[in-house]
């Protein structure tokens, strides 16, 4: 039963260093696609996180950003900088984990893909990782409070990795619920040699699912393998699932695989929350030169619009989000790029590029 709204709410938040470029970019490249798709406009609401919000309210995340996005349809998040807060700052969950954490935002999926255009160093690669985004060894959201990193003595660290059944079962889901619509193969990635128990219960679990999807070939990998596998044979995969650290690890080496960090983009969601946030950081070096390459913003943002309107039973944002995939595929076709990529195209000039594109599909 479709479900679709009038008029989209969406959360901006700039973020720090190449944040405002980016996210002021890639919501003018949705305002066009969307009205290229026929849909209502966006109602944008801006709202504080990062080094802004500790100018006005004292954290890097305010309890009133929170409570806004818990009424918004979804979120477009930009960089953090935390290594670059205040101390007291700095020891607090990173904000994109904390706002992971606060909406259970358990599925990061990320693609990677080469586009004709664009010198890849595996110019096959078209595939996606998805990353369980809720616990793992990621100790700022694997325990109820506090850590998951703790120090007994001050000469000893230590770090608690967790395994649940449920957050298995959930990402194995998504993973193979994604791989039916695409070439339907499914790669298990984990270390269950040297982890049995923490790691062989996530490969298990993945396979006890696999059994609800026959029509999806399904095989699993030793992490270390598997990033010697990307390098060499990308091409031969599809779908990769894993947990939370290895999935971080292999989507960076993917995304410089198909080309540069700058187009890795990702979407954190839920079943009914959704954020698109691009892989890379906050390059404080480059903000505010006008040089930053936006398309992973942008791609996570189709992304984000293709969630919606798959929620919502609504297919202008699904188009909206193909609009501006083809919209950036055109423009490196067209031998237009940021610098990072071998171009010289500014980020208003590229983002002046795709706003035209959306509108010629």
């Amino acid at each position: 039963m479709s479900r679709a709204k009038e008029r989209l709410r969406l959360g901006l938040i700039e973020g720090d260093g190449i944040g405002p470029e980016v996210v002021q970019s890639t919501r003018r490249v949705v305002d066009e696609a969307l009205a290229a798709a026929g849909a209502s406009p966006v109602e944008w609401v801006p709202l504080l996180m990062g080094h802004r919000a500790i100018e006005e309210f004292g954290a890097p995340l305010p309890e009133q950003t929170l409570r806004t996005l818990e009424g918004l349809d979804a979120w477009i998040l930009g960089p953090h900088d935390n290594a670059s807060y205040a101390a007291e700052h700095r020891r607090a969950v990173a904000p994109g984990g904390a706002i992971r954490k606060h909406f259970g935002l358990y599925a990061n999926i990320r693609p990677a893909r080469a586009f004709p255009g664009v010198r890849a160093t595996a110019p096959d690669i078209d595939l996606v990782i998805v990353r369980e985004n809720s616990e793992g060894f990621y100790a700022d959201r694997n325990m109820f409070a506090g850590s998951g990193e703790f120090r007994p003595t001050p000469d000893v660290a230590m770090a608690v990795g967790v395994v649940t059944r449920r957050a298995c079962e959930l990402i194995a889901h998504e993973a193979f619920r994604l791989a039916s619509a695409r070439r339907k193969k499914v790669t298990i990635v984990h270390k269950a040699n040297v982890l049995p128990m923490t790691m062989g219960l996530f490969r298990d679990v993945c396979y006890e699912i696999a059994h609800s999807y026959p029509g999806v070939q399904v095989e699993d990998e030793h992490v270390d393998a598997m990033a010697a596998h990307l390098v060499r044979s990308s091409g031969a995969y599809d779908v990769v699932v894993t947990e939370n650290l290895f999935g971080d690890i292999l989507s960076d080496l993917a995304g410089e695989l198909s080309g540069s960090l700058g187009m890795a983009a990702s979407l954190n969601c839920s079943a009914t929350r959704a954020m698109a946030q691009a892989v890379h950081g906050a390059a404080p070096s480059l903000a505010g030169h006008n040089r930053a390459n936006p398309v992973a913003l942008q791609l996570s943002a189709a992304m984000l619009l293709n969630w919606l309107g798959t929620r919502d039973g609504d297919p202008k944002p699904v188009h909206a989000g193909e609009r501006i995939e083809h919209a950036v595929a055109a423009t490196f076709e067209a031998g237009i790029a940021t610098a990072d990529l071998g171009g010289i195209a500014s980020t208003s000039e590229f983002t002046e590029q795709i706003c035209a594109r959306v509108h010629r599909r």
